[in-house]
């Protein structure tokens, strides 16, 4: 794994070389995502720019193309089709978010993102993301440590999950009726992973705000676990006793389980998980337990049989 400094990071270290120099058209790129964010985002990513921390667990592995990672997406709100999400998402443009935090924890309250972004200062990480659909991407995103914002509320000694639901609203998001999951869409974790300084709140990508087929204006990014377990548009997080249902686990249980840890040992169903296809690459290599991330994560699932605690 490379650390790289703050510091030692340009934007020609993270953008496709035809966005780098033309930075008319990156700039433009930018306003896909939430005007309301821009001022927040703005100015965390120029102390980002000025940091002298450590960008922790950053692969050094080559970045996905920036087209890619917002024209190939999964977010069925928006349609089943890759494309789908960046087509039908092009009106979706909230003027104001808030986070409502709640469950088993002292000081449960609501958070805009200025507050939210206001928590810790902004890193950069390049993640592996793996797709249960056996394709991957790598991907610069930008945002903090999941913990820094759970530990505001001081979880109480009955918490021992964390539950997220996602923004749904029928009228913004006509696709999702032919979506064939229940929504709104729900994920969760248990509180160790949760506070796991690997899991990141993602409010970026790239230098820019998340595009909405990315999960704009915040999302989770949970990198050694299959890609539907980093739920995107957050608008409620609560700490709970017992495991939480998950949306695809309650559409099908036998195929996807809570945990979803990125394991080529534990087959899907219908397809091996021993093999992944790197976009836009064609040739298949092999799938790395826990995403390459075992190092830093193993220990979480210490005595478990993670071929049944799928």
């Amino acid at each position: 794994m490379i650390i790289r400094n703050a510091t030692d990071l340009h934007y020609s270290d993270v953008t496709p070389k035809e966005l780098y120099l033309n930075r008319r058209r990156f700039l433009t790129a930018g306003s896909m995502a939430l005007g309301a964010l821009a001022s927040p985002f703005a100015s965390g990513v120029a102390k980002l720019n000025a940091a002298k921390t450590k960008p922790p667990f950053s692969t050094d592995e080559k970045l996905t193309s920036l087209d890619i990672i917002t024209h190939y997406n999964n977010y069925y709100e928006f349609g089943t089709g890759k494309e789908e999400p960046a087509e039908y998402s092009k009106n979706f443009n909230p003027k104001s978010w808030t986070v409502s935090i709640e469950g088993e924890v002292t000081k449960p309250r609501q958070m805009d993102l200025d507050s939210i972004m206001k928590v810790a200062p902004l890193e950069e990480r390049i993640y592996r993301h793996r797709c249960v659909e056996r394709w991957s991407i790598v991907v610069p995103w930008i945002g903090f440590s999941l913990s820094a914002l759970l530990k505001q509320f001081e979880p109480t000694s009955k918490a021992k999950y964390v539950a997220f639901q996602t923004y749904y609203e029928p009228k913004e998001m006509p696709q999702g009726k032919y979506a064939g999951i229940q929504l709104p869409y729900v994920e969760g974790l248990r509180l160790d992973e949760a506070m796991h300084p690997l899991a990141m709140l993602c409010v970026g990508l790239y230098g820019q705000t998340l595009p909405a087929q990315n999960g704009t204006p915040i999302r989770l990014v949970v990198p050694w676990k299959y890609g539907y377990k980093s739920i995107k548009s957050i608008v409620k997080i609560r700490f709970v006793e017992k495991q939480p249902p998950t949306t695809w686990n309650l559409s099908a249980a036998n195929e996807y389980g809570f945990y979803s840890n990125v394991n080529p040992e534990r087959d899907h169903p219908r397809w091996s998980q021993t093999v992944e296809r790197r976009l836009p690459d064609v040739k298949p290599t092999k799938t790395q337990k826990f995403n390459g991330y075992g190092d830093q994560v193993a220990s979480l699932y210490t005595g478990m049989d993670l071929i049944k605690n799928y």
